[in-house]
């Protein structure tokens, strides 16, 4: 068998472009993958480019062959647009190989340990701040079978730093959303890395009476040794790793026990394989593994495919009310939630295909990170309802 073909297509969707990669072979198997980003798909799909024109004409199968080529061909190596290219290639060579082999891709793994993975979701919020509005909104999500919520609470930090009225108006948050949904559903806050560690410090000892899952990025994923020193203080477990790439930058967290959680994102941290043994490292220190997913169903996938076969396992990101057309984006669906879980595909290979007249309907537009950050919520709030109506 040998790869024929190698194409990227970038499918808008909200606030990033979904960045799909499809691996065609002379037998006619084909392989998906994604390596979505934030921003600069441009730079990630031209990186797939550059990757492709080594592959054509090789045997699809011989995926650490070629992850190792591929990887140590660049004296300048990682980073988020190399190893979102990497990784979104590697997925795609898997499926291929699921495809081939019959089976889905965790059976080439070891074999399955669960046939569901616990979701929480991320996306319920719509962007309120509002505590009673974001209490109706968590109502909501769980009355659609969800039993883990995640959103960020910490709007209003500056350099690192929040007023006293910003951090009152947190904690009122996260008291409104655990009194609207009770003791039985998950809280996770997501930090996104905007403290220091003092103030990350004072933000959980303010919030630890309710009880929060853990607290995500609570500063720079960068300064392992000032996450480790969160990780040592803090009264919430402390979970990150979704801006880290490869087993190499995760060896001085894990070593560091600089977190409790790991969360690796099987489109950035290298693929399948590379996210699988990230999930061994962090095993051996008894700690847990939490896939980052903020991008499709294609992103959800893969990453199921890590779950179903990972011992320390904990929890899937499952991202939730971006594009009303979420679910067709791939045949079959892949993210109906029950009883708080997800059935792990069980057809061959990643379990989906690309849906191409569903992503031909909503083709390329820019979506700059700087439009994320400083559009007014009114106006992103109405703008997400509009797509939803679209």
């Amino acid at each position: 068998m040998k790869i024929t073909d190698i194409t990227t297509t970038l499918v808008f969707a909200d606030w990033r472009n979904w960045t799909f990669i499809r691996i065609f072979t002379d037998e006619g198997f084909v392989g998906l993958g994604e390596a979505t980003i934030r921003a600069r798909e441009h730079a990630v799909a031209s990186a797939v480019e550059d990757m492709s024109r080594v592959l054509i004409g090789m045997d699809p199968r011989q995926i650490q062959s070629h992850w190792q080529m591929l990887y140590r061909d660049f004296h300048n190596r990682g980073g988020v647009i190399l190893m979102s290219a990497l990784s979104g290639i590697e997925i795609a060579l898997w499926d291929i190989l699921g495809q081939y082999m019959n089976v889905p891709i965790h059976a080439l793994l070891g074999g399955d340990l669960r046939e569901s993975a616990w979701a929480y979701t991320n996306g319920w919020f719509l962007d309120a701040r509002d505590p009673e509005r974001l209490g109706c909104l968590a109502q909501a999500a769980v009355q659609k079978g969800f039993t883990a919520l995640k959103w960020n609470p910490f709007y209003g930090a500056m350099e690192g730093w929040m007023s006293p009225l910003a951090r009152r108006q947190a904690v009122a948050q996260v008291r409104g959303v655990r009194q609207a949904v009770g003791e039985d559903v998950e809280l996770l806050l997501e930090a996104h890395g905007i403290f220091t560690p003092v103030i990350a410090l004072q933000m959980a000892d303010d919030l630890s009476a309710y009880r929060p899952f853990w607290i995500e990025e609570p500063c720079p994923p960068e300064d392992i040794q000032a996450m480790a020193h969160i990780r040592e203080n803090s009264p919430i477990p402390v979970a990150t790793g979704e801006r880290l790439y490869g087993k190499y930058e995760f060896a001085n967290l894990v070593e560091r026990r600089a977190a409790d959680i790991v969360q690796p994102d099987v489109q950035h941290a290298g693929g399948i394989f590379e996210t699988r043994l990230i999930a061994g490292m962090a095993e051996a220190r008894y700690m847990s593994f939490a896939p980052h997913n903020s991008s499709s169903p294609v992103g959800t996938a893969a990453s199921l495919q890590v779950d179903a076969c990972t011992p320390n396992f904990l929890i899937q990101e499952l991202p939730t009310d971006d594009v009303p057309w979420r679910d067709e984006i791939v045949d079959p669906s892949v993210e109906a939630i029950h009883n708080g879980k997800l059935t792990i595909p069980s057809a061959p290979g990643l379990g989906v295909r690309l849906n191409e007249k569903i992503a031909a309907q909503h083709p390329y537009q820019p979506a700059d990170v700087s439009s994320v950050v400083i559009t007014p919520d009114s106006e992103r709030l109405a703008r997400r309802l509009m797509n939803k109506t679209s």
